[in-house]
C-alpha cells in the first residue's frame, strides 16, 4: 500500500508536484499583485478600476479558449515532460516583461495610452499594457500546462497511488493559490517584482527533473487549424450527456465566478473602504471556502461521483451572494471615511457577516463545482482524457469570457459595483437548473447500465 508521504519521496512525483506548487503560486502571486497596485495606486475612479479587472480577467482567460484544443491535442500526442519544460522556460522570459511593468509603474513611469473596446475607451499606460501582456502570456502558459498535470499522473503512478497523488497535487494547488495571493497583498510591489523572476527560475530547474512521459496509444496528425481542431474538440466530447452537462454546468458556474472576481477588488476599495490587504484576505476566503466544500461533498457523497448536491449547492451559493449584497448596501450607507486595514476592518461592524457571507458563497460553489469534474475523467478512455479536459476548458474559457464582457459592459454602463452583485446571484438559478439536468442524465445512464 503507498501513501502520500511515500510519493513525495519518490522522483516520479516530487518533481512534477513541485513544479505545480511553483507555477500556481507565481500566477496568483503576479496576478494578485498587479491587480491590487493598479486598483490601489494608480486609478482613482471605480468605473476605471472594474473595467481594468475585467479587462485583466478576459486576457488571462482568452488564451484557454483559443488554445486549448492544440494544447490538448499537445497533451495526448507528444512527452508531456518536455512540454512542461519548455512551457516554464516561456515562463521566465513572461515574467521579466511582468516586472519590467510592475517596476515602471512603481517608479511613476507614464507614456498614456487609448485601448479602444467595442463599446468604450480604456485609458492607462504603457508600464500597464506591459503588465497586461504578461499577464495575457501568463494564460497561454496555463493552457498548455492545464491538461498536463492530472493526465501525466497515471503514466508516473501505479494504478493505486492516482489518488493520493490527485490529491496531493489538488491539495499543494490550493496552498501555493493561498501563499501567492497572501503574500501579493503584503509585500511591496518592487518585491514581487523581484519574487516572479526567482520563482520563475526556480520553477524552470525543477521541471527539468520530470521524468519522460511520452504518448500513449495511436500518435494522430495535429490539427493547426485551431478553430476547427475546436469545434471539433468540442463536439467529439459533448457527445455524452453527462460530460455536456457536466461542462456547461462548470462553465456557467465558473462565468459567475469570473464577475464576482472582477468586482472584489474595485468593491473592498470603494464600498467596503479596506486596504488592499483586506482585499487580498477577501480572494483568500474565497480559495479556502472552495477547498472547504470540496471536501465536504466528497465526504457526503463518500467517493461515489455524483451530481446529487449540485442543485441544492448552487442555489445556496446565490443565497449567500444575496445577503452580501444586503450586508454590503447596509455597509455603503455607513462606511468609513478612509481605508481600513486589516485590524481596523476587523474592528468595524458587521465585517464578520462579510467574511461569512464569503465563505458560504464559496464552500456552497466548491460542493457546486468539484464533483462535476470527476464526470470529465470518469465518463471518457483514459487516452481521450487530456482532450477532454481541454475541450472543458474552451467551453469554460469562453464563459468566463462572456462574463469579462458583461462586467466590463456594467461598468461602462455605469452600473454601480455593490448592484452588479446581484446579476451574479441570478445567474446560480441557471446553474441550478444546469445541476439538475446533469443528475437526469447521471441517473438514465446508471438506469441504462442495469438493463
Amino acid at each position: 500500500m503507498f501513501t502520500s508521504p511515500h510519493l513525495l519521496r519518490t522522483r516520479r512525483f516530487l518533481p512534477l508536484f513541485v513544479t505545480q506548487l511553483f507555477n500556481a503560486f507565481n500566477d496568483n502571486l503576479y496576478k494578485t499583485a498587479m491587480v491590487l497596485f493598479v486598483v490601489y495606486q494608480i486609478y482613482e475612479s471605480e468605473e476605471a478600476e472594474g473595467m481594468f479587472s475585467a479587462v485583466a480577467s478576459g486576457l488571462f482567460i482568452l488564451p484557454f479558449f483559443v488554445l486549448s484544443a492544440l494544447a490538448g491535442q499537445l497533451a495526448d500526442m507528444r512527452d508531456k515532460a518536455a512540454i512542461i519544460r519548455k512551457v516554464k522556460a516561456f515562463e521566465i522570459v513572461l515574467m521579466l516583461i511582468g516586472a519590467e511593468g510592475l517596476y515602471l509603474a512603481w517608479r511613476g513611469y507614464e507614456m498614456p495610452v487609448s485601448i479602444p473596446l467595442y463599446f468604450t475607451t480604456l485609458e492607462t499606460t504603457f508600464p500597464i499594457i506591459l503588465m497586461l501582456l504578461a499577464l495575457f502570456m501568463t494564460g497561454i502558459q496555463s493552457t498548455f500546462l492545464g491538461p498536463i498535470k492530472y493526465a501525466i499522473l497515471p503514466q508516473h503512478l501505479r494504478k493505486e497511488e492516482i489518488l493520493a497523488g490527485t490529491g496531493l497535487v489538488e491539495a499543494g494547488t490550493y496552498l501555493a493559490i493561498l501563499a501567492g495571493t497572501i503574500l501579493a497583498g503584503w509585500i511591496p510591489v518592487e518585491v514581487a517584482a523581484i519574487g516572479i523572476i526567482v520563482t520563475s527560475v526556480a520553477g524552470y530547474l525543477v521541471s527539468r527533473q520530470v521524468p519522460p512521459a511520452p504518448p500513449q496509444g495511436v500518435i494522430e496528425k495535429l490539427d493547426w487549424h485551431i478553430i476547427r481542431a475546436s469545434i471539433r474538440l468540442v463536439r467529439d466530447t459533448m457527445h455524452n450527456r453527462e460530460v455536456f452537462y457536466a461542462i456547461l454546468a462548470i462553465s456557467f458556474f465558473w462565468t459567475i465566478g469570473a464577475v464576482l472576481f472582477i468586482q472584489f477588488p474595485p468593491l473592498a476599495k470603494n464600498v467596503i473602504m479596506a486596504s488592499k490587504e483586506v482585499a487580498s484576505i477577501f480572494l483568500v476566503i474565497f480559495s479556502i471556502g472552495v477547498a472547504i466544500g470540496s471536501v465536504a461533498v466528497g465526504a457526503l457523497l463518500k467517493g461515489k461521483v455524483s451530481a446529487r448536491y449540485a442543485p441544492q449547492s448552487v442555489i445556496a451559493m446565490g443565497m449567500f451572494v444575496v445577503a452580501f449584497y444586503v450586508v454590503c448596501k447596509i455597509w455603503e450607507a455607513d462606511k468609513p471615511s478612509q481605508l481600513l486595514n486589516v485590524a481596523g476592518f476587523l474592528g468595524w461592524p458587521m465585517a464578520s457577516i462579510i467574511l461569512f457571507c464569503l465563505l458560504g458563497i464559496a464552500i456552497a460553489g466548491g460542493m457546486f463545482v468539484v464533483p462535476l469534474y470527476a464526470f470529465l475523467t470518469t465518463r471518457v478512455a483514459p487516452d481521450k482524457a487530456s482532450r477532454t479536459i481541454a475541450a472543458n476548458n474552451i467551453v469554460n474559457s469562453g464563459a468566463m469570457v462572456g462574463g469579462s464582457l458583461l462586467a466590463m459592459g456594467m461598468s461602462a454602463a455605469g452600473v454601480p459595483i455593490v448592484e452588479q452583485i446581484l446579476i451574479s446571484a441570478g445567474m446560480c438559478l441557471i446553474s441550478a437548473w444546469l445541476g439538475r439536468r446533469l443528475l437526469e442524465a447521471e441517473r438514465a445512464a446508471a438506469t441504462a447500465e442495469q438493463i
